[in-house]
C-alpha cells in the first residue's frame, strides 16, 4: 500500500553538526565579563573540550610546562580524569584509568593546549582565582556569596546564554565549539580522521580505529594540525 502522505517524515540526522556563528569566539570573548569566562571560551574553542570535562578539571591535571613529570607528552597538555567525587557534579564522559605518581597525574585522556589557552589560564589564576581554595578544582564561582566554590556545568551554560545575549549573536551552545574544533582539525590535517579523533578525545570513531592505527600526541603532523588551528604556525 502507498504510504500515508500525512505521515510525518523521519528526521534525517545531519552529517555535519551545528557550528557556532562566524567569529563567535572573538565576539563572545569581547563580551565576556571575567577572565574566567574568557578562559572557558578559549579552552572550548582550542581544546575541543566537553563542558563536563572542562568543569571537572583539577589544577593538578594541568601540565602546562614542556616535558612534564608525567612523561606522557612532551608538549603542554592536560589530563582529563573521570572523577565521581567532584563537588560540582562535573564528570568526564570517558573513564580512562589514571593515577597519581610522585604528586603528578598520570593517565586519563591527554589533551594538548594552545598558547592562547595558557595565556587565558594565567590571566584567570593571577587576577580572579581566590586564595585559600582547598578543593583544588580549576573553575570556581566568583560571586561574593559563593566565591571559591566549584563552578558547575549548569552555571557555565548560564554564562554562555548571558554572554551570547549580551553579544547579540543568538544562542551559542558550548558544545558547538567542540564541533567547530573537529571541523577545523579535519580541514587542517587534510581529512585525517584519526588525528581529529585523538586531538579531541573521541572514542566512538569505530571505523577510523579499525582502518588506521593510533597517532602519538607528539607526532609532527599532529602538532602541525593543532598549530594551524591555533594560528601559531
Amino acid at each position: 500500500m502507498a504510504s500515508n502522505p500525512l505521515t510525518p517524515r523521519r528526521s534525517i540526522k545531519q552529517r555535519h553538526p551545528k557550528l557556532p556563528p562566524d567569529n563567535a569566539r572573538a565576539i563572545l570573548t569581547s563580551a565576556a565579563a571575567t577572565a574566567r569566562d574568557r578562559m572557558v571560551i578559549s579552552w572550548l574553542a582550542d581544546g575541543g573540550f566537553r563542558l563536563g570535562e572542562l568543569c571537572g578539571l583539577h589544577l593538578m591535571d594541568l601540565h602546562l610546562r614542556e616535558n612534564a613529570a608525567c612523561g606522557q607528552c612532551r608538549s603542554r597538555h592536560v589530563h582529563i580524569c573521570h572523577r565521581d567525587t567532584n563537588p560540582n557534579g562535573a564528570r568526564a564522559k570517558t573513564k580512562h584509568s589514571w593515577r597519581i605518581e610522585s604528586g603528578s597525574v598520570v593517565g586519563g585522556l591527554i589533551r594538548r593546549v594552545s598558547p592562547s589557552m595558557i595565556h587565558t589560564y594565567f590571566e584567570y589564576m593571577t587576577t580572579e582565582y581566590p586564595v585559600g581554595v582547598e578543593h583544588g578544582m580549576l573553575l570556581v564561582q566568583l560571586t561574593s556569596a559563593a566565591r571559591g566554590r566549584p563552578w558547575s556545568p549548569a552555571a557555565a551554560r548560564a554564562m554562555f546564554r548571558s554572554v551570547s545575549d549580551r553579544a547579540g549573536i543568538g544562542k551559542v551552545r558550548p558544545h558547538s565549539f567542540r564541533h567547530q574544533f573537529a571541523t577545523n582539525i579535519l580541514n587542517a590535517s587534510r581529512g585525517n580522521a584519526l588525528i581529529a579523533r585523538d586531538a579531541g578525545g573521541w572514542s566512538s570513531a569505530t571505523t577510523v580505529e579499525e582502518i588506521y592505527g593510533h597517532t602519538e600526541v607528539d607526532d609532527p603532523l599532529f602538532s602541525v594540525a593543532l598549530e594551524t588551528v591555533w594560528g601559531t604556525t
